[in-house]
Protein backbone atom coordinates (compact mmCIF):
# COMPACT_ATOMS: atom_id res chain seq x y z
CA UNK A 1 0.00 0.00 0.00
CA UNK A 2 1.24 3.49 -0.77
CA UNK A 3 2.01 5.57 1.93
CA UNK A 4 -0.54 8.09 0.99
CA UNK A 5 -3.51 5.82 1.90
CA UNK A 6 -2.48 6.05 5.31
CA UNK A 7 -1.42 9.95 6.09
CA UNK A 8 -4.31 13.07 6.16
CA UNK A 9 -4.19 16.38 5.47
CA UNK A 10 -3.85 18.05 9.70
CA UNK A 11 -1.84 20.48 11.39
CA UNK A 12 1.80 19.09 12.76
CA UNK A 13 2.98 20.17 15.67
CA UNK A 14 6.72 19.95 15.92
CA UNK A 15 8.48 17.33 18.99
CA UNK A 16 10.90 18.49 21.02
CA UNK A 17 12.77 16.99 24.01
CA UNK A 18 14.28 18.78 27.19
CA UNK A 19 16.23 17.67 29.98
CA UNK A 20 16.40 18.68 33.38
CA UNK A 21 20.08 17.58 34.19
CA UNK A 22 20.40 17.59 38.31
CA UNK A 23 23.25 17.38 40.75
CA UNK A 24 23.77 17.34 44.51
CA UNK A 25 26.51 19.57 45.76
CA UNK A 26 27.47 20.42 49.22
CA UNK A 27 23.82 19.94 50.10
CA UNK A 28 22.09 21.68 47.50
CA UNK A 29 20.31 20.38 44.40
CA UNK A 30 21.47 22.05 41.38
CA UNK A 31 20.08 22.33 37.61
CA UNK A 32 22.41 22.90 34.23
CA UNK A 33 20.92 25.20 32.51
CA UNK A 34 21.90 27.16 28.96
CA UNK A 35 21.72 30.59 27.73
CA UNK A 36 19.91 30.45 24.48
CA UNK A 37 22.01 31.64 21.84
CA UNK A 38 18.72 32.20 19.25
CA UNK A 39 15.79 33.63 19.19
CA UNK A 40 13.13 32.82 20.83
CA UNK A 41 14.05 34.17 24.07
CA UNK A 42 17.86 34.50 22.88
CA UNK A 43 19.93 35.67 25.96
CA UNK A 44 17.37 33.61 28.34
CA UNK A 45 18.63 30.60 30.21
CA UNK A 46 16.43 27.39 29.23
CA UNK A 47 16.59 24.01 29.92
CA UNK A 48 19.13 22.09 27.70
CA UNK A 49 16.73 20.90 24.40
CA UNK A 50 15.90 20.91 21.00
CA UNK A 51 13.92 19.10 17.99
CA UNK A 52 13.97 15.86 17.33
CA UNK A 53 15.17 14.79 14.22
CA UNK A 54 12.67 12.82 11.58
CA UNK A 55 14.67 9.49 11.50
CA UNK A 56 15.58 9.79 15.67
CA UNK A 57 14.22 7.76 18.53
CA UNK A 58 13.30 9.84 22.03
CA UNK A 59 16.24 8.86 24.26
CA UNK A 60 18.59 9.71 21.42
CA UNK A 61 17.38 13.05 20.49
CA UNK A 62 18.03 14.22 24.33
CA UNK A 63 21.35 12.38 25.01
CA UNK A 64 21.89 13.80 21.75
CA UNK A 65 20.91 17.60 22.67
CA UNK A 66 22.07 17.06 26.14
CA UNK A 67 25.87 16.05 24.88
CA UNK A 68 25.45 19.20 21.99
CA UNK A 69 24.67 21.94 24.23
CA UNK A 70 26.66 21.18 27.82
CA UNK A 71 28.46 18.16 26.55
CA UNK A 72 27.19 16.26 30.27
CA UNK A 73 26.59 12.48 29.34
CA UNK A 74 24.23 11.48 32.28
CA UNK A 75 24.56 8.90 34.65
CA UNK A 76 20.92 8.33 34.75
CA UNK A 77 18.16 9.64 32.33
CA UNK A 78 14.44 8.90 32.39
CA UNK A 79 11.24 10.28 30.54
CA UNK A 80 8.98 11.95 33.05
CA UNK A 81 6.16 13.93 31.58
CA UNK A 82 5.02 15.80 27.99
CA UNK A 83 4.38 19.13 27.83
CA UNK A 84 1.73 20.28 25.30
CA UNK A 85 0.03 23.28 26.25
CA UNK A 86 -0.89 25.49 22.92
CA UNK A 87 1.06 28.61 23.46
CA UNK A 88 3.99 27.37 24.64
CA UNK A 89 6.24 28.41 22.46
CA UNK A 90 6.09 31.40 20.22
CA UNK A 91 7.77 29.54 17.01
CA UNK A 92 4.36 27.25 17.06
CA UNK A 93 2.46 24.07 18.16
CA UNK A 94 5.16 22.30 19.97
CA UNK A 95 5.69 19.21 21.96
CA UNK A 96 8.29 18.45 24.33
CA UNK A 97 8.89 15.52 25.96
CA UNK A 98 10.87 16.10 29.05
CA UNK A 99 13.57 14.41 30.78
CA UNK A 100 15.26 13.89 34.17
CA UNK A 101 18.77 13.34 34.00
CA UNK A 102 21.20 12.88 36.96
CA UNK A 103 24.75 13.15 37.09
CA UNK A 104 27.83 13.19 39.24
CA UNK A 105 28.85 16.50 40.97
CA UNK A 106 32.35 16.64 39.43
CA UNK A 107 30.57 16.27 35.89
CA UNK A 108 32.22 18.40 33.69
CA UNK A 109 29.97 20.98 31.17
CA UNK A 110 30.43 23.43 28.80
CA UNK A 111 28.34 25.85 26.84
CA UNK A 112 28.75 24.75 23.02
CA UNK A 113 26.53 24.35 19.70
CA UNK A 114 23.60 26.96 19.90
CA UNK A 115 24.28 27.81 23.33
CA UNK A 116 25.80 31.11 24.37
CA UNK A 117 26.99 29.75 28.43
CA UNK A 118 25.88 27.00 30.61
CA UNK A 119 26.10 27.08 34.39
CA UNK A 120 24.68 25.07 37.49
CA UNK A 121 21.80 26.67 39.52
CA UNK A 122 20.33 25.91 43.00
CA UNK A 123 16.74 24.77 42.77
CA UNK A 124 15.95 27.40 44.79
CA UNK A 125 17.38 30.41 43.32
CA UNK A 126 16.66 29.71 39.75
CA UNK A 127 16.51 32.75 37.05
CA UNK A 128 13.88 34.01 34.60
CA UNK A 129 13.61 30.92 31.95
CA UNK A 130 12.75 30.42 28.62
CA UNK A 131 9.02 28.79 27.67
CA UNK A 132 7.59 27.17 30.33
CA UNK A 133 10.73 25.32 31.86
CA UNK A 134 9.94 27.17 35.47
CA UNK A 135 6.98 24.14 35.34
CA UNK A 136 9.06 21.52 33.68
CA UNK A 137 11.56 21.71 36.56
CA UNK A 138 8.80 21.79 39.45
CA UNK A 139 7.25 18.28 37.84
CA UNK A 140 11.23 17.18 37.23
CA UNK A 141 11.37 17.15 41.16
CA UNK A 142 7.88 15.84 41.48
CA UNK A 143 8.89 12.83 39.94
CA UNK A 144 12.38 12.62 41.43
CA UNK A 145 10.47 11.92 45.02
CA UNK A 146 8.22 9.57 43.44
CA UNK A 147 10.75 7.67 42.05
CA UNK A 148 13.25 8.08 45.15
CA UNK A 149 10.20 7.01 47.54
CA UNK A 150 9.27 4.08 44.97
CA UNK A 151 13.00 3.04 45.41
CA UNK A 152 13.45 3.26 41.74
CA UNK A 153 16.62 5.80 42.17
CA UNK A 154 19.23 6.16 44.30
CA UNK A 155 20.36 10.12 44.37
CA UNK A 156 22.56 9.10 46.51
CA UNK A 157 24.66 7.05 44.49
CA UNK A 158 25.18 10.00 41.94
CA UNK A 159 27.14 11.95 44.57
Amino acid sequence: MAKEQFTYDHPRPSVTVDAVCLRWVEGRRQVGLVRRGKAPFQGCWALPGGFVEIDEDLPAAVLRELKEETGLVPGFIEQFRAFGEPGRDPRGRTISLAYLALVKASAAAAAADDAEAFEWFDLEKLPELAFDHNLIIDQAQRALADWRALGRIDWEGMD
